[in-house]
C-alpha cells in the first residue's frame, strides 16, 4: 500500500512555463525543503496537432523552460538539490511514469493547453486520478492561511489523516501550521426524507457518522505534537469542504480505489473541490 510517501524520496513537478505551473513549482521547491529530499522538476512535449514530433525549435524553448526552472528554484531554495528532465510524451503520461520514484507529484490547476473556462486542466485531472503517489494541485491561496484540512468519508481514510498529519509536522512553526482539522460531512438520510428502518432522527445519524470519523482518525496518536480538531457538519461533502477550503493552507482528500466513473476515477466530491478550493489540494490514494 502507498501512504504519504517517504519523505526521503524526491518531490516531482511538471512545469510548461504558464503561471499556474510557476505556482506549483514553487510549493513544490518549499516541500522539497521541508522534507530535506531533492525536487524532480520535469516538462513534457507532446506530439503537434500534425501527430509529428516536436521540432528543434520547440525542444531549444522546452530546454531554456527547465533552465528558468532551475535558475528560478535554485536561488529561493539553494539548499533543494533540483534535477530537471525534458520528456517527449503527453504530459500527463510523463508525469504517471516519472512518479514511480516520487514522494509526491505537484501539478498546477491547468496548462497552456487548457480554456479559459475550465478550473481545472485535463493533465492535472488524470494524474490526480492515476497517480499511485499523493497529488497535489496547486491553486488559489498557496501561503497565507493556516492549517490542513482532511475530507473524511469513511473509515478507510485513514492513510489520508497519516498524509496530513506528516504535512503538519513537517510545517510546525510555518503555514500552514494551524494544526489538522479532520471533517465528516454528509447529507443527512432523514432531511432528504429517505425511509431508512435503522435511522430515525438526526441525532442517531450523527452518532454513526461520529464513530466512522473516530475510526478515520486513529493515525492521530502517532503524531502528539500536531493540534488535531475534528467537525462533523451535515451538509454536503463537497460544499463543506469548498468552504473549508477558505479558512486552510491545504486540503486533503482519499481518493478511493475505481472512484468516479467513465474512467475518471474521481469522485464527485474530489472532482467539485478539485474545481472550486481556495488553496491547494492533495489527493492521497487509499484502500489500495
Amino acid at each position: 500500500m502507498v501512504t504519504g510517501g517517504d519523505p526521503a524520496e524526491a518531490v516531482l513537478v511538471g512545469i510548461d512555463d504558464t503561471s499556474y505551473s510557476w505556482l506549483a513549482a514553487d510549493w513544490a521547491a518549499e516541500e522539497a525543503e521541508l522534507r530535506g529530499c531533492a525536487l524532480k522538476v520535469v516538462h513534457a512535449v507532446g506530439r503537434g496537432v500534425d501527430g509529428e514530433g516536436p521540432t528543434e525549435r520547440v525542444l531549444e524553448a522546452a530546454a531554456g523552460v527547465l533552465d528558468d526552472a532551475r535558475a528560478r528554484l535554485g536561488d529561493a531554495r539553494p539548499g533543494v538539490p533540483i534535477e530537471t528532465e525534458l520528456v517527449r510524451d503527453d504530459p500527463a503520461e510523463a508525469l504517471l511514469n516519472a512518479s514511480g520514484g516520487a514522494g509526491m507529484v505537484v501539478v498546477g490547476t491547468r496548462g497552456r493547453g487548457g480554456f479559459a473556462g475550465l478550473l481545472l486542466g485535463s493533465v492535472s485531472r488524470k494524474v490526480a486520478a492515476h497517480a499511485d503517489r499523493p497529488v497535489v494541485v496547486v491553486r488559489g491561496d498557496t501561503g497565507k492561511a493556516d492549517g490542513i484540512v482532511v475530507g473524511v468519508r469513511d473509515y478507510r481514510d485513514e492513510e489520508a489523516v497519516r498524509f496530513a498529519l506528516a504535512e503538519a509536522e513537517l510545517r510546525a512553526g510555518g503555514p500552514p501550521s494551524g494544526g489538522v482539522r479532520l471533517v465528516h460531512a454528509w447529507t443527512p438520510l432523514v432531511h432528504a426524507g429517505l425511509a431508512v428502518p435503522q435511522v430515525t432522527n438526526l441525532d442517531e445519524e450523527r452518532q454513526a457518522h461520529a464513530q466512522l470519523l473516530n475510526h478515520a482518525a486513529r493515525p492521530v496518536a502517532e503524531y502528539p505534537k500536531v493540534q488535531v480538531d475534528t467537525e462533523l457538519i451535515a451538509d454536503s461533502p463537497a460544499a463543506a469542504l469548498v468552504d473549508a477550503s477558505t479558512r486552510a493552507g491545504l486540503v486533503v482528500l482519499p481518493r478511493h480505489p475505481a472512484e468516479g466513473r467513465l474512467g475518471l476515477h474521481l469522485g464527485s466530491v474530489v472532482h467539485a473541490v478539485l474545481h472550486h478550493a481556495s488553496c491547494p489540494v492533495a489527493v492521497v490514494p487509499v484502500g489500495r
